[in-house]
C-alpha cells in the first residue's frame, strides 16, 4: 500500500504532532508499507540542517527524518514554501530531501492509497 504523509506544521511548535507523524512513518515502514513524505508550509524547516531541537525538547526531528530517508523513504519539499515559510527561510535542504512542486504533490496524492496530514 502506498501511504503519503504530508507535514504542514513548524517542527518544534510546542506540541508533539510532528514527532508523532514521524513515528507513524517509521512504524508504517516497519510494517512493509510504501511510505512517502511531503513537507510544506512551516514543516520545510525539518529538512534543514540549521533546524535544531529547542532546549528541553528530547527529540531531534531532523535526525528522525534523515533516518527515514536512509531507510529509503522519499522526501519531497515544497520549493515555493522554502522561500516563503519557516523560521529558516531560504536555507538549503539536507541531502535526500528533494526540492519539489505542487504538481509533484498532486501526482503523489493521486498515486497514493492513503493520504495522512500532520
Amino acid at each position: 500500500m502506498k501511504i503519503l504523509i504530508i507535514f504542514n506544521r513548524e517542527p518544534y511548535d510546542s506540541t508533539d504532532v510532528t514527532w508523532n507523524g514521524l513515528r507513524l512513518a517509521g512504524k508504517l515502514l516497519e510494517a512493509g508499507q510504501d511510505v512517502r513524505i511531503f513537507l510544506m508550509n512551516d514543516a520545510v524547516d525539518m529538512a534543514r540542517d540549521v533546524c535544531k531541537p529547542p532546549e528541553g525538547y528530547d527529540q531531534d526531528l531532523s535526525k528522525m527524518l534523515k533516518e527515514l530517508i536512509a531507510q529509503g523513504v522519499p522526501v519531497k519539499v515544497c520549493g515555493t514554501c522554502m522561500a516563503r515559510c519557516g523560521i529558516f527561510k531560504n536555507h538549503p535542504y539536507f541531502d535526500g530531501a528533494e526540492k519539489s512542486t505542487m504538481p509533484a504533490l498532486a501526482e503523489w496524492v493521486v498515486e497514493s492509497d492513503k493520504v495522512i496530514t500532520f
